[in-house]
């Protein structure tokens, strides 16, 4: 298939480009949730998890702007190089309304890798040891869509980046917390299964696991002994807003991937800005797309 790329972008996303992929495949997840693979080797050698991309419709104006999706996953031949990228969506807009219609073969206009994705697993801060590492994912609705890559790579599954990232740290122990509106909205779990990798889910109106909020599970961990050493969170704000207020009380490092709506992807429009703290108890704006999407949550002004 032909997957050619067009153009670097400029300014802040040196290692970004502008290509146009294929289609390759397109899967039901859940209700109103897809997987969709795209045939872009290039994009799939560079990107680690947590990055980003944009995705357009060639020849469509309406809408006009690409929308930007998380990295579920790379594609790999059977020799183990990187051809492909896998991601989620949810048909909440023109596009992805559109999207579903797409087959394999079809042409689609991607631009990335975009942002800053996740850093690598903490070695525990002190009193903690290396042996009681914990790294624990919390995804709201389709939150959970980076966080196939970021297992996959602490587990030793997968490797990402060009250069390949070889993680310093290898968390021995991997929760992932995930919660859904209900059972009929839980997408992924098959793909989420792995020896390594603890599940955790909630569900709003008791159709599957916890009947309740996902941040119940995280709080449940502490109370439990098993508390993380780390924290990764990705959903609706008020969940992340709760998730790190979780973290601060018990000083525990935590992360934030926003879902801030965003139009270009490569900081030219400042469309995506939010409010992070700065010295002096003071705050500024930081462009999600370029300095995140993932921060420190101890940084962002909620």
């Amino acid at each position: 298939m032909d997957v050619t790329a067009h153009s670097q972008l400029p300014g802040q996303v040196p290692d970004a480009s502008q290509q146009t992929a294929r289609v390759l495949e397109q899967v039901r997840m859940a209700q109103d949730t897809y997987r969709l693979r795209l045939e872009c080797p290039e994009l799939a050698r560079q990107i680690l998890p947590g990055q980003f991309f944009m995705v357009r419709e060639p020849d469509c104006n309406d809408p006009l702007l690409g929308r930007p999706f998380a990295l579920y996953d790379t594609v790999v031949d059977n020799s183990g190089n990187p051809i492909g990228i896998d991601f989620g969506y949810v048909v909440i807009g023109k596009l992805t309304a559109r999207m579903v219609d797409w087959k394999p073969g079809d042409a689609v206009e991607i631009w990335g890798p975009l942002g800053n994705g996740f850093p690598e697993p903490p070695n525990p801060l002190p009193p903690k040891t290396a042996s009681q590492g914990h790294l624990v994912m919390v995804a709201g609705g389709i939150g959970q869509t980076p966080f196939l890559a970021v297992s996959r790579e602490a587990i030793g599954r997968r490797q990402y980046g060009d250069p390949t990232r070889i993680l310093e740290f290898q968390p021995p122990r991997l929760t992932l917390c995930y919660g859904a509106r209900s059972a009929d909205f839980l997408a992924g779990l098959d793909d989420f299964a792995d020896p390594g990798l603890d599940i955790r889910v909630s569900t709003d109106d008791g159709s599957h696991g916890h009947h309740g909020l996902v941040t119940d599970l995280l709080e449940d961990l502490y109370e439990d002994g098993t508390e993380p050493t780390a924290i990764y969170t990705c959903g609706p704000e008020p969940m992340m807003k709760a998730v790190a207020r979780i973290a601060a009380e018990h000083e525990t490092p935590c992360w934030a991937s926003l879902e801030t709506p965003m139009a270009c992807g490569f900081g030219i429009c400042f469309s995506c800005v939010t409010r992070v703290r700065i010295e002096n108890g003071q705050w500024d704006y930081r462009r999600t797309c370029v300095e995140g999407p993932v921060f420190p949550a101890d940084q962002l002004h909620w």
